[in-house]
């Protein structure tokens, strides 16, 4: 699946006449088998995990055992959000997330253009369009929601079960004097295997951005003070 998606982003980035459309860099693990130095400190309440699973007392929680498979945002389930130290441009994704019933996260290409996570499994529409699971989170002016995207499908499995989403992405360009030329836009964006965006261009960073302006590079953000939520798998690559 990684294959396909690089290479439907190549076929994109190379009708644009970018340079080193034909190029990917390595595999960077984020989140894996290691710890927790690709991120920025202070990183809260972060706890390294080796098992998640749901509170068989309380379905709204997560509990789990020492380890370092995974990431989980502590015992509150509300702590800071997780900044990778590297920047990026345009890349492909790949994260692995659980919740529990209820909960509430999202993940941030370059800290400003939000993939959101939620409990939508069996949900009924949610209240503005890119509030689901897998949706492309709106940005918010004047106290309104505005070009938030659905995802195509609801592909969302049951809280308490391991998610994917795979992502291909491309950063907003800029002239030689700073103005940018052309927007950011999610290629193609994987819910648990199924397609839910394609070619979808966001005009500016969506609501809880880490940053509201717009640079060639940013980094990847994990929120955490939304609701209990763990990661895992989380490897990114530039394109």
């Amino acid at each position: 699946m990684h294959t396909l998606l690089t290479v439907a982003f190549i076929s994109l980035a190379a009708s644009m006449n970018d340079p080193g459309a034909d190029a990917a860099g390595p595999w960077i693990e984020l989140i894996g088998p290691k710890d927790l130095g690709p991120w920025r400190q202070p990183q809260g309440d972060w706890t390294l995990a080796s098992e998640v699973s749901i509170d068989s007392k309380d379905p709204q929680r997560l509990v789990w055992k020492a380890g370092t498979a995974a990431a989980v945002n502590g015992p509150q389930g509300k702590t800071k959000n997780l900044i990778s130290t590297q920047e990026f441009g345009d890349v492909e994704a790949h994260v692995e997330f659980m919740i529990p019933r209820g909960s509430n996260s999202g993940v941030y290409l370059m800290g400003r253009y939000e993939v959101q996570i939620c409990d939508s499994y069996n949900a009924v529409p949610y209240a503005y369009p890119g509030g689901e699971c897998g949706g492309i989170y709106p940005r918010w002016i004047d106290n309104q929601a505005v070009e938030g995207h659905s995802p195509r499908v609801n592909a969302s499995l049951p809280p308490g079960q391991w998610q994917t989403f795979d992502v291909v992405f491309r950063a907003p360009r800029f002239d030689a004097g700073g103005k940018k030329t052309r927007n950011a836009a999610f290629v193609k964006v994987m819910h648990n295997g199924k397609l839910i965006h394609e070619n979808v261009e966001v005009a500016g960073p969506t609501r809880a951005a880490t940053y509201n302006d717009e640079k060639p590079t940013g980094p990847l953000m994990l929120q955490g003070d939304h609701g209990p939520v763990a990661y895992r798998s989380v490897r990114i690559r530039p394109l």
